[in-house]
């Protein structure tokens, strides 16, 4: 017949709106529950080993994609790159680097901020300048897949 409903699924469901629970309540065992928190232990376990950039030890500066200059991360310093359009102010901090000034309009390379992992990029495009994290264990040439 067309339209029936299994017995099964039918008292299924009656008990489901009868009792006033959800139906998911019902459907899943004790064992379901478990395995959904193993999978969830899983992924927040495995998230914070899988999602790294590596470690950075070199800040690489470019212009006009010819290097500059490589800067090492352990010492503090600022170091000014002249571009096409003025002169863009990189400051290195132990494990960090940033661009602090740049002359271009929309001043998107500074807004970046801190970068602190290996293949990390902040590309002031006006002025033709860009600043690349280099190290151990980062991915190599494959930005735009790992973000």
């Amino acid at each position: 017949m067309k339209g029936a409903v299994p017995d099964g699924l039918r008292e299924l469901l009656a008990r489901a709106a009868g009792d006033g629970h959800a139906p998911w309540r019902t459907l899943l065992k004790p064992g379901d529950w478990i395995l959904l928190l193993a999978a969830a232990l899983l992924v927040a376990v495995s998230y914070p080993l899988l999602w790294r950039g590596g470690v950075a030890d070199r800040a690489i500066v470019k212009r006009d994609g010819q290097l500059v200059t490589e800067l090492a991360l352990n010492i503090p310093r600022k170091y000014e790159v002249t571009g096409a359009i003025g002169t863009t102010v990189i400051e290195v901090q132990p494990g960090r680097a940033r661009v602090l000034s740049d002359p271009g309009p929309r001043q998107y390379c500074v807004q970046q901020g801190w970068l602190t992992r290996a293949s990390a990029v902040a590309i002031c495009a006006p002025n033709h300048v860009t600043l690349q994290l280099s190290g151990r264990g980062g991915p190599n040439g494959y930005d735009t897949l790992n973000y």
